[in-house]
């Protein structure tokens, strides 16, 4: 485990240094947002509402909005200077049964671990809590946040819960509340009857989350059925016009034809559109090179059933340099 914060107990004159570790962890399976068609990453920006522009985060304040809807901005620098007397400490305030605290106040649970030479003193606290019985109702700032707590021993370790303040706890202000309802004697029996007839002695370990074996055994399923994508790569920022050329090259292959052949001919002609169209007619996926007309020729060689197509072409393309004699010449031959 690593600790998330380092601070000190204040028990009286005493000062007990402690590390603090989160107690639980999350066991959900978690998921990523993906596009269904490739699988890749969704990504959220960071935009400004009024100007649009996308927002970096180090430029990000937090906002709070009166009644009257303006708005106060609070800056890294307004939150530091907030008189936080728990920014390093635990003070311990006063004792209190473990059963007087409403279960509903617990909100996370963290490890206390002494710190170098606290161990000591940290002890004498833990075995002093567990002879009397009492739980130690402290205050700790976490997260630029004051929250009150409870310091209790469980398994030879010092366990604290932060707890929500007085005012946080809702009411449960309801309708039947209110109502006359009664029940009847032997249905109250029989009711105690079977609570008694479930009653033991709570052992965690034997309850399981069966929504997440199942949800496991789906994706093992899966992955086993070949149901399976691969992690599409990230870029980084200096390969976005590699990318972005990539993307395009993919796009003319695709389409394969016309207007999509003319980004792939960088090397041909400009004032000769016929040739690229007749490159277009031959079999594209054999002829991705960059001068299409020898490729052109080649096909036509290889083709017999396409040379005629070609040398009209040709004729189109350059009348005036072959002179009438020499074209029939080679129509003979």
């Amino acid at each position: 485990m690593r600790s998330i914060w380092r601070g000190a107990v204040s028990f009286g004159l005493v000062s007990i240094g402690v590390k603090l570790y989160s107690a639980t962890e999350d066991r959900d399976v978690r998921f990523h947002q993906v596009h269904a068609a490739d699988g890749g990453r969704v990504k959220y920006r960071r935009v400004c509402s009024i100007d649009g522009e996308e927002v970096e985060y180090g430029d990000i304040a937090k906002g709070y909005e009166l009644p009257d809807g303006q708005l106060v901005v609070l800056t890294d620098d307004d939150l530091a200077e907030m008189p936080l007397s728990t920014r390093r400490e635990i003070e311990v305030l006063q004792f209190v049964d473990q059963g007087d605290i409403d279960p509903v106040q617990y909100e996370k649970t963290y490890y206390l671990e002494p710190d170098g030479p606290a161990t000591r003193p940290y002890v004498l606290l833990r075995d002093a809590l567990e002879n009397t019985g009492r739980v130690a109702i402290t205050k700790i700032a976490l997260r630029q946040r004051e929250s009150l707590a409870a310091l209790r021993v469980k398994d030879g370790v010092l366990v604290l819960h932060t707890m929500r303040w007085p005012d946080e706890i809702r009411r449960p202000d309801f309708g039947f509340l209110d109502e006359d309802v009664s029940v009847r004697p032997q249905e109250l029996q029989m009711a105690e009857a079977l609570i008694g007839s479930m009653t033991g002695e709570f052992d965690p370990g034997e309850f399981t989350d069966d929504y997440r074996e199942a949800m496991t055994a789906l994706l093992e399923a899966k992955a086993s059925g070949g149901e399976v994508q691969p992690v599409p790569e990230t870029a980084d920022p200096g390969a976005a016009v590699v990318d972005l050329m990539s993307a395009l090259r993919r796009s003319v292959e695709r389409a394969r034809g016309g207007a999509a052949d003319d980004g792939a001919d960088d090397g041909a002609d400009d004032g000769a559109p016929a040739t690229r169209a007749t490159a277009a007619r031959a079999p594209a996926a054999k002829a991705p090179a960059k001068k299409p007309a020898k490729k052109a020729a080649r096909t036509a060689d290889e083709e017999p059933a396409r040379p005629r197509a070609r040398k009209v072409t040709a004729a189109k393309k350059a009348p005036a340099e072959k002179p009438p004699a020499k074209r029939t010449s080679r129509r003979s031959a």
